[in-house]
């Protein structure tokens, strides 16, 4: 079936409608910015490329619309690509890494009445893990329900960011409580209904829970890994070798893009993008606070600073050492075949693109 899917893929691909046309896909998250930006602005349009951004409601989704020739490329979790490359999930694409599209950004957030046990008049951020731990135990010898926190997808930043975190305290994430998977703009509700205890995932949702007053954020991922790689931008092999320079426009693209957002006074024009093209529903000031480096850690409370959101141009690079790390991220937990060759994310990260991209963005 996926072979066939492959093959009407690539059939397709050819009677483009339009010549130059790549269709991309993004979930609506703040480091979303620079395909937005690029697309508004015309940086796209600049570099002789048409580009249609397509929403997807989460990470399933997307991939699948990558692996199966719905989209053209895409922002994805950085381990996707990984992922996509073993057929883990039973889903199999060779896609190559041509940007790097955000470092930092998550946040986990536990529901007020969790936050509100753990506290016990203590300050909560940033959270040890060892205090999450001890309430595990303490709930256990009550008779009562394990915790259920969510991720955003099984092979993501934030499920094995959060990993390393509770082993870090001592709690199994296999065995101690449940790790489930809810796709970014429905934690917040999910939370409010009582369904999962808390989340990890990519700002605004984190920072919305607290401003609904359901949830409170205790911990970012950048204090786990500081300047963590977050999403990246994802082309299927095949398209790179059969349409390389578009590949290469669509980068210079978003290169200039995250150039134009570092540069001083953008921050309010950026914010505005996201607004009217991803996240209409959120305020304002909420989709502001990853860009400047808070959060709203409780409801009511100062934001609280950390590491900013970085989507600037040095941000970019397709650095292998990322996937590598990520590789060994998910053999740590058992998710790759045991025979994985360490140094195979060498083969998905290019910066060989990035470098031609840089030729036509031009010095800063």
């Amino acid at each position: 079936m996926l072979t066939d899917a492959l093959s009407n893929f690539q059939a397709r691909a050819w009677l483009r409608p339009e010549a130059g046309a790549l269709e991309i896909g993004y979930v609506p998250l703040t480091d979303a910015a620079p395909l937005l930006v690029a697309e508004e602005l015309g940086f796209f349009a600049r570099h002789g490329v048409t580009i249609r951004l397509s929403q997807a409601a989460g990470w399933a989704a997307l991939r699948d619309r990558v692996a199966f020739g719905g989209f053209d490329g895409a922002q994805m979790l950085s381990p996707l690509p990984i992922a996509l490359r073993i057929g883990l999930g039973g889903v199999q694409r060779d896609t190559v890494v041509g940007a790097t599209l955000g470092l930092n950004g998550n946040v986990l957030t536990l529901s007020k009445p969790l936050a509100t046990e753990l506290a016990d008049g203590k300050p909560l951020y940033p959270m040890p893990a060892e205090m999450l731990a001890g309430a595990i135990t303490q709930r256990r010898a009550q008779g009562r329900p394990d915790l259920v926190i969510a991720v955003v997808f099984p092979f993501s930043s934030h499920n094995y960011l959060l990993r390393r975190w509770l082993a870090s305290g001592g709690i199994d994430p296999e065995t101690d409580l449940r790790l489930v998977v809810v796709p970014p703009s429905e934690m917040p509700t999910r939370l409010a209904e009582g369904d999962i205890d808390g989340f990890c995932v990519g700002e605004p949702w984190g920072s919305r829970a607290v401003d609904l007053d359901v949830g409170r954020i205790v911990l970012a991922t950048a204090d786990i890994w500081p300047d963590h790689p977050e999403k990246v931008l994802v082309f299927p092999a095949d398209l790179v070798a059969r349409d390389r320079p578009l590949v290469v426009a669509g980068i210079a693209a978003v290169i200039e893009a995250g150039r134009w957002i570092e540069a001083p006074g953008n921050l309010p024009a950026t914010v505005d993008i996201l607004c009217r093209r991803a996240l209409p529903s959120i305020p304002r000031e909420i989709v502001s606070l990853a860009l400047e480096g808070r959060f709203l850690a409780g409801s009511g409370e100062t934001p609280t600073k950390t590491a900013p959101l970085r989507v600037s141009q040095d941000v970019t690079y397709p650095d292998p050492a990322h996937g590598r790390r990520w590789l060994a991220e998910m053999r740590a937990w058992a998710h790759v075949p045991a025979e994985t060759d360490p140094d195979m994310p060498n083969e998905i990260w290019e910066p060989a693109l990035w470098l031609e991209a840089m030729g036509l963005v031009g010095p800063q």
